[in-house]
């Protein structure tokens, strides 16, 4: 009874509880005979230190005995510290083994015996201590100290042989449980086998067999299932899924075709929509990106022909951009068609969709016009096309012109295919805007240069040319009235004004050819200070305060010219001698121009083309979000551009002299 009722107790048990109550068992006993082995090793360890302890105490006792034979009389101050000290050393071991060291460890495996021998060498001890320090002061013969030294050594091996006798007991306590831990190791690799091969082993056998006969298909084999856990369930599963398998069977390999078919399908689907989309971001030509998605398409679609027609903005004709196996007649003469002429061509707002439309070409053209069924069969007809296909191209809710597909048959279109012609028409779309954006981008920047151009002529030269013109008129006035001394100051200030022109052009040629650096405006300045020293004769100092984040380049481009502007207003009015260039990165950028000249009233306002320079460099501030500041009195003037504060870890401010020219 007990045993039937422990198998059957087993047999409902899962498979962990099993392999848990088998482990669980051997691993107690295990781990109970590890730890027994433990103690035992540690009392081991801990004896053997204090027998090399014992040991070292025999070797202070003779290094005593040494001491007091061989140290001459005139030294007794020093063998009685040198005593001292040994003597110490020796009550530092006696102690050591007397309380132990857990640390090391260092413990006397205490016993009668033991105890005993351990009890007669600290005796001795004190005795031969007393006797010690009469000898270092003097009071007593050192001649019979050595036999003293000798029968302590002989009580002290009498220690260390009762410690060793408790150990040797140890030791073969040792021996003892690791032969029990062998034994222990055997039977418990043996009882895991048989349960490995009765719990698990034999089941698995019976699923790999099962499993043989599937496999030839003897879909009617079942396992036997007795006992209720994993292996249990994973047999029962093995019957359920025989038995499903068994009704499947027929109709399976339909299944693996269908999914086979939609797998590559798909995959077929994901490669051409990779394809066209790295070609699309690869390409920045519109002719070449509209010929190569014509061609890509077409081979995708399995089309006769395709063709690429770009819409204006109020979907009024359809442009022909590219095309692919197009008939060379139909291409030329379709090349610009109007909305409703054709069946390509039509705008959704026609159509009243903006998905793909599959039209029978023969069936449509019935309902057109005259001239519009006339056009469809001199060309569609003509070419054999059954069947259009439009993809419109749209982007944010505008249609940009559409893709047509040309078949010479009737072609299946299934959603999938719908959403991928949808896609790479997207693709497209998006492509094409990105390269009508690019190229409106590259014409807004040549027409803000040509604009900036503008303004610099019209602010430099052209009030130069107009004085000139001026001047001429005065001189045509005096050669009139022959008035000589009035010739000869008109001709000086001509000659004054062509300079100051060719000056003037000279600095706006030295402005549009400075160019900023990415990282750095420094060398840009250091430029334009070397350039200006050469031109005015002046000596010019650049100062830069601390370390900030480099500013955008089209951000130098707008401080270099307020720069370059300020240090034209020295040149041309200042009569300064020195001229000083500091930039400040802290909080925020600002940059300074002091001079040393004579400066202007402020409360009357700088000359004319002074405040015309004021002027331009204020616009150029406020284009950069920065403010433009001036102050002017009889030591000089200075002119400070402040730039918003740039958002960032700060670097600690160290100035340094960036560059200075004299």
């Amino acid at each position: 009874m007990p045993s039937s009722y422990l198998g059957r107790r087993m047999a409902s048990m899962s498979l962990s509880s099993k392999l848990i109550a088998i482990g669980g068992t051997f691993f107690a006993v295990a781990m109970a005979s590890i730890a027994l082995t433990m103690w035992v090793t540690w009392q081991l360890v801990g004896g053997a230190a204090a027998v090399n302890e014992a040991g070292r105490m025999r070797m202070r006792g003779y290094e005593l005995a040494l001491t007091l034979t061989k140290t001459l009389p005139a030294d007794r101050a020093a063998l009685v510290g040198a005593v001292d000290k040994r003597l110490a050393a020796f009550d530092e071991s006696l102690a050591l083994l007397r309380e132990g060291d857990a640390v090391r460890p260092l413990f006397v495996p205490w016993d009668a015996d033991s105890s005993h021998q351990f009890d007669r060498v600290v005796a001795d001890w004190h005795d031969l201590q007393a006797k010690a320090r009469l000898i270092a002061r003097g009071e007593r013969s050192a001649d019979a100290f050595p036999d003293d030294v000798d029968e302590f050594v002989r009580h002290i091996d009498d220690l260390v042989s009762a410690i060793e006798r408790h150990l040797a007991r140890w030791t073969g306590v040792l021996h003892s449980v690791q032969v029990a831990m062998l034994v222990l190791a055997i039977l418990s690799s043996l009882a895991l086998f048989y349960a490995l091969k009765s719990l698990v082993l034999e089941p698995l056998s019976r699923l790999k067999l099962a499993l043989g006969r599937m496999e030839l298909g003897f879909f009617a084999t079942r396992v036997r299932v007795s006992t209720r856990d994993e292996l249990g369930a994973l047999g029962e599963g093995f019957n359920s899924m025989a038995a499903k398998l068994e009704s499947l069977y027929s109709n399976l390999e339909q299944k693996v075709r269908e999914k086979t078919a939609g797998l590559e399908e798909q995959q077929q689907r994901l490669a051409a929509l990779y394809e066209v989309a790295a070609f699309v971001a690869s390409t920045d030509k519109l002719d070449e990106l509209a010929q190569g998605f014509a061609r890509q398409i077409r081979r995708i679609a399995g089309a006769d022909a395709a063709a690429i027609r770009w819409s204006n903005e109020a979907n009024e004709r359809y442009v022909l951009l590219a095309s692919d196996c197009l008939p060379q007649v139909m291409a030329q003469e379709e090349q610009c068609v109007l909305s409703g002429d054709c069946l390509c061509g039509n705008p959704p707002a026609k159509t009243g969709t903006t998905a793909l439309r599959v039209i029978p070409i023969l069936e449509a053209s019935r309902e057109m016009s005259v001239g519009g069924a006339a056009q469809v069969r001199d060309h569609c007809e003509k070419a054999g096309y059954t069947t259009l296909v439009t993809v419109p191209l749209g982007l944010h809710q505008r249609t940009l012109g559409e893709v047509e597909l040309f078949y010479r048959g009737m072609p299946v279109i299934s959603d999938s295919e719908r959403g991928l012609y949808e896609a790479l028409s997207s693709h497209l779309a998006s492509a094409m805007e990105s390269l009508r954006a690019a190229a409106m981008g590259r014409e807004a920047a040549v027409a803000n240069e040509r604009q900036l151009l503008a303004q610099e002529l019209h602010d430099s030269i052209a009030q130069s040319l107009a004085f000139l013109k001026i001047q001429m008129q005065i001189l045509r006035d005096a050669m009139e009235k022959n008035d000589k001394p009035a010739i000869e100051v008109t001709m000086q200030e001509l000659d004054a004004g062509v300079r100051e022109s060719y000056a003037d052009v000279r600095e706006l040629l030295l402005h549009f050819r400075v160019r900023t650096h990415t990282d750095d405006i420094e060398p840009a300045l250091r430029e334009t200070l070397s350039k200006f020293e050469h031109q005015a004769h002046l000596k010019s100092t650049l100062v830069i305060h601390g370390h900030g984040l480099p500013l955008p380049p089209d951000v130098q481009i707008q401080v270099l010219h307020v720069v370059q502007e300020a240090l034209s207003n020295v040149r041309k009015h200042a009569q300064a001698t020195q001229v000083w260039v500091d930039v400040y990165t802290q909080p925020g950028w600002r940059v300074s121009v002091r001079d040393d000249g004579r400066g202007f009233d402020p409360a009357t306002g700088p000359p004319d083309d002074t405040h015309v320079g004021l002027r331009i460099m204020r616009e150029r501030a406020q284009r950069i979000g920065g403010a433009l500041s001036f102050e002017s009195g009889q030591d000089g003037t200075c002119v400070e551009l402040r730039l918003p504060p740039v958002s960032a870890s700060k670097l600690p401010p160290t100035p340094h002299i960036a560059s200075q020219a004299s």
